[in-house]
C-alpha cells in the first residue's frame, strides 16, 4: 500500500483516515505538459504529489492563462472534491514528469458507509479548510490593496525556481489577482519602483528589495 503524505489538508488527519485514503489511492504518471484536470471539470478526486512539479493556472477575464503556483512533491490538493463535486476552479498541468496519487470521491464515500467513524475526521478537516478559506476571504476584503499586492508578489516569487527572476504578469493581471483596479495597482507599483523595491516594465516586474516587500506584506500585524 502506498503511503499518503502527511501534509497540507491532511496534516491534521488521523492515522485511520490516512490509511483508508492510501488504500483507495491509485498512482498516475504524467509527462511534461499533461493536463491532470481543467478549470470547469467536475471535481471527482483528491490528489497527492509523489514526485515532479505541477502548475496551477486559470483563465483570466482577458482570456489569458495565468499561472498561480507550482506544486511540488508532498503537496496535497483537490480536497474539496471529497465533499463536493462542483467544477474545478483551476487547471493543473505537469510542469515536468510527475507521479501523483489519486483518491476518487466515490471510493471514499463507499468506505465511509462501511466505517462511519471516518466521517467525523473528514468533517473536522472540512472545518479546518473552511477556516482557512475564511482567512483568505478576510484578507481579500479587509487588508489594504498594497498589502495584498505585496503578499501576492512574494508568493509568486516563491513559486519560481529562482525567486529573483522576473514575474511575467502585467499590471492588469496582478489587479485581477488582488481584486483591485489596474490604476490602483499601477500607482502602488510606481511608488515601489521609485523606492527601488521593484523594477517594473511592460508585461512584468522583478523584486529588488525582498526585505522591504516583506515589511510591507506584514505591516497589518504592527
Amino acid at each position: 500500500m502506498m503511503a499518503f503524505p502527511n501534509s497540507g489538508f491532511l496534516s491534521e488527519a488521523s492515522e485511520e483516515l490516512r490509511t483508508m485514503l492510501a488504500a483507495q489511492a491509485t498512482e498516475l504518471t504524467l509527462d511534461r505538459g499533461d493536463v491532470l484536470f481543467e478549470q470547469g471539470d467536475p471535481g471527482e478526486a483528491l490528489y497527492a504529489i509523489l514526485s515532479g512539479k505541477l502548475e496551477v493556472s486559470f483563465l483570466a477575464m482577458s482570456g489569458r492563462k495565468l499561472s498561480l503556483r507550482l506544486m511540488r512533491a508532498g503537496e496535497v490538493f483537490g480536497e474539496i472534491a471529497l465533499f463536493d463535486s462542483g467544477p474545478r476552479t483551476a487547471t493543473v498541468t505537469a510542469a515536468e514528469p510527475a507521479k501523483v496519487l489519486r483518491v476518487r470521491h466515490k471510493d471514499v464515500m463507499e468506505q465511509i458507509r462501511k466505517n462511519p467513524d471516518l466521517a467525523v475526521d473528514l468533517i473536522r478537516l472540512a472545518g479546518v479548510r473552511m477556516r482557512w478559506m475564511g482567512d483568505q476571504l478576510n484578507e481579500q476584503v479587509f487588508l489594504p490593496m498594497p498589502i495584498r499586492l505585496a503578499r501576492k508578489l512574494l508568493h509568486l516569487a516563491g513559486q519560481q525556481d529562482t525567486p529573483t527572476a522576473r514575474i511575467t504578469l502585467s499590471q492588469s493581471e496582478l489587479a485581477e489577482f488582488v481584486g483591485a483596479t489596474r490604476e490602483a495597482v499601477s500607482k502602488t507599483i510606481s511608488t515601489w519602483k521609485r523606492d527601488n523595491v521593484v523594477e517594473a516594465s511592460r508585461g512584468g516586474l522583478q523584486i529588488h528589495d525582498f526585505d522591504a516587500l516583506r515589511q510591507l506584506a506584514e505591516s497589518d500585524l504592527i
